[in-house]
């Protein structure tokens, strides 16, 4: 594990029957089914989370790089994330696309914040090198 000087939160569940069972956080603030996908459960999905996860982190991301840039992020900001169970030869993986949206900032500053973002969320580092990733200013 890489050396560190300060943790700031660790995030702490408990799951139990994987893709078709459930999901509790330490605090309870989290409390989930899970279902795989494409069946029937009522559930969520590992998927869904870590899209959910992600976007979140994201858009922090562009928040700190909005500061440093001295631009304001439209309230109306948002990401649609899509992160892909795929299969090939009985081997599956991981693939994402995040598709920001930052109505009324031209869209070069929004290039440049979604490229800050990128380098500096720590789900971006995460997945750098291990998953295919496509990053759309829309």
């Amino acid at each position: 594990m890489t050396q560190t000087d300060k943790v700031f939160y660790t995030g702490k569940t408990h799951t139990t029957g994987g893709r078709d069972g459930a999901s509790r956080s330490s605090d309870g603030r989290l409390d989930v089914k899970l279902s795989s996908p494409g069946t029937s459960g009522s559930g969520t999905n590992p998927e869904q989370l870590f899209a959910a996860g992600w976007s979140a982190c994201f858009e922090g991301a562009i928040g700190l790089a909005a500061r440093k840039m001295k631009v304001a992020v439209p309230a109306d900001a948002a990401i649609d994330a899509e992160v892909d169970l795929c299969l090939v030869d009985g081997a599956y993986f991981l693939q994402a696309r995040l598709n920001v949206s930052l109505p009324g900032v031209e869209r070069d500053v929004a290039q440049a914040l979604v490229d800050a973002a990128h380098q500096t969320c720590p789900y971006s580092k995460a997945t750098r090198g291990n998953i295919d990733v496509v990053i759309n200013v829309v």
